[in-house]
């Protein structure tokens, strides 16, 4: 009676402290902070912005957006806690702020609904800086492992003129891997950039390390007259540099494990000055096109009808920006017009190089055209810094009235009298002998299995090309099918080593298949497999007894062949079936 007592008087405390932790979590308001990781960074670097809501679920986040500077999600993390006896839930979320210039930047407040509650944060200052290049000692030293460089082969252009930039990223020899590059931040003072491609790539030697240069073109088109700017132009890359593992470690050297590292790569400022293009000699007809250029022009037919169409075909080749090209619109007198196209062909990745044509359909109203007007097309050239001016000479036309046109008269033979023959002529009675129809074509057998052939083509390509899609995307059976076809290949090269009596190749060739087959069935490399595999591998796997003695036995023999004398064909030809009997064992335990 007293232990119920006792019990009932411990359930009631539980349960008083367990409502007073309940009613202190629940009284618990909920919050919202925001912060940053860092206040100041570099221009290419990028913050950590921490979203804190403690005690509370927000329904959403509307993200500000801020000029210039780009906010992504990149994860989140909960948690609880009790503190004597009140529980408390943190949930905070994370965004990767990058900048895409210097200057600061002020995050502003952020409102979120946490639990019907309207909360917001304070606003959040970051300033960022600009980047420095590494010196020109650092770079000489070779102690960069990767280092950016900004090329401008051209220090004067002209306003309107498209240029190409490279960004030449250098890569020491002893770095293993170099990828996820991602430009972060191209600043152009003046000057907007177009298309990127991939250069050529180079190599040169600074200091005692050789570097592969790795050359990105950049197109640039100057939109204002004065001293420009280029950069400096930030970048994020990953590299894998030699592990920092001592030389006994075995197994880093084996699988050539290196060390991970996140670089940022920063750029020096160029400077250009631009240019405006001169008034003196420009042509009326000048449309902005700046570059080198030929024209071709083509027509016809150039014997028509009025009314009739006629195609003219206008052809601009040469290097320039090609979208400044624009059709030359002649005066079209007595023409009536219809609205040109154009097609542009290029023949370099920037697009620098090519042609663009054109092609208009006119027609002639009147027979008194007698040519197509003349054309003319100016371009400025900026290697020697004048105007040039194209032209095509009118085309004659022969252009015919488009009157009444006369019926046409038929050609007949008169009879001997002088008369036409007549206009119907008599009904013919006897049609001939009727013949009977011979057989279908498509009740002919050969006819219907000619017709099958290509459906069976097609399925038997269907079914290769299946079943090559799924070797492709099964790398463990396209090994299984290499190593079965080493296996029985050296199934015939140990019986002839064996007839043969050549005990070195017999036992060379045979510690050879038995690292293939049993690195293939645990999926490791062939290399790495020894007797050690046959205890610690095959027998977890549940390998009978038998199986796994005749492996190591193999094994065995294949490390005596070293130092022991080697015995006859006979015994050769034996441990060949011994072998053959254990591939076989092994395949069928682990099908």
């Amino acid at each position: 009676m007293v232990r119920g007592r006792k019990r009932q008087t411990f359930l009631i405390a539980a349960l008083f402290f367990l409502a007073l932790g309940f009613s202190g979590s629940v009284a618990r308001a909920a919050s919202f902070t925001a912060s940053l990781d860092r206040d100041a960074i570099s221009l290419g670097e990028s913050a950590t912005l921490s979203l804190a809501f403690q005690d509370g679920q927000p329904k959403n986040v509307p993200m500000p957006s801020v000029p210039d500077l780009r906010m992504v999600e990149s994860g989140n993390q909960s948690g609880f806690s009790v503190v004597n006896g009140a529980m408390s839930s943190t949930l905070t979320l994370t965004f990767t702020v990058v900048p895409q210039r210097t200057g600061e930047f002020i995050i502003p407040a952020i409102t979120v609904d946490v639990n019907g509650q309207s909360l917001s944060s304070r606003p959040i200052k970051l300033t960022v800086t600009r980047a420095n290049a590494p010196s020109a000692a650092t770079i000489n030293s070779g102690s960069e492992a990767v280092f950016m460089k900004l090329v401008l082969p051209k220090e004067k252009v002209y306003v309107g003129q498209t240029f190409a930039a490279q960004i030449q990223i250098f890569v020491r020899d002893d770095v293993q891997n170099f990828g996820n590059f991602e430009l972060t931040s191209t600043p152009a003072e003046g000057m907007t950039i177009g298309r990127q491609a991939a250069a050529a790539r180079a190599q040169t030697q600074i200091g005692n390390h050789a570097y592969k240069i790795l050359p990105v073109a950049v197109a640039l088109t100057a939109t204002r007259a004065g001293a420009l700017t280029l950069g400096p132009f930030t970048a994020n890359a990953v590299i894998v540099l030699p592990s920092q593992n001592p030389a006994g470690d075995l197994v880093a050297q084996f699988f050539n494990q290196g060390e991970r590292k996140n670089v940022s790569l920063v750029t020096e400022q160029v400077a250009v000055q631009s240019l405006p293009l001169p008034e003196q000699g420009r042509p009326a007809d000048f449309n902005g096109a700046i570059g080198h250029y030929t024209m071709t022009m083509t027509a016809g037919p150039t014997n028509v009808t009025a009314g009739d169409p006629i195609t003219v075909r206008l052809q601009v080749s040469g290097r320039g920006d090609l979208d400044e090209v624009k059709w030359p619109e002649p005066a079209w007198n007595d023409f009536k017009t219809f609205p040109p196209t154009q097609k542009t062909e290029t023949s370099d990745p920037l697009g620098f190089e090519g042609k663009k044509t054109f092609e208009e359909i006119v027609t002639p109203q009147t027979s008194d055209v007698h040519e197509l007007p003349a054309f003319s097309f100016s371009f400025f050239d900026p290697d020697d810094g004048q105007y040039h001016a194209l032209s095509q000479p009118a085309i004659p036309l022969v252009v015919r009235s488009a009157g009444a046109t006369p019926m046409p008269t038929l050609a007949t033979t008169r009879s001997a009298d002088n008369q036409a023959p007549p206009d119907i002529l008599p009904i013919k009675q006897d049609l001939g002998r009727r013949e009977r129809p011979g057989r279908l074509l498509i009740t002919h057998p050969a006819f219907i299995a000619m017709q099958s052939v290509p459906v069976l083509a097609f399925l038997g390509v269907v079914a290769w090309r299946r079943r090559a899609d799924q070797l492709a995307n099964n790398p463990r059976r396209r090994r299984r099918l290499q190593v079965e076809k080493i296996v029985a290949t050296g199934l015939v090269d140990l019986k002839r080593f064996a007839v043969e009596n050549r005990p070195d190749e017999f036992f060379s060739t045979l510690f050879r298949l038995l690292q293939e087959q049993l690195g293939e069935r645990l999926d490791r490399p062939a290399s790495s497999i020894t007797e050690a595999a046959v205890d610690e591998d095959l027998s977890i796997r549940g390998m009978p007894e038998p199986l796994l003695e005749e492996w190591r036995e193999l094994f065995q023999l294949c490390n005596q062949a070293r130092y022991a004398p080697v015995r006859g064909t006979g015994e050769l030809n034996s441990i060949a079936e011994k072998f053959e009997k254990a591939s076989h064992g092994l395949s069928e335990a682990m099908a």
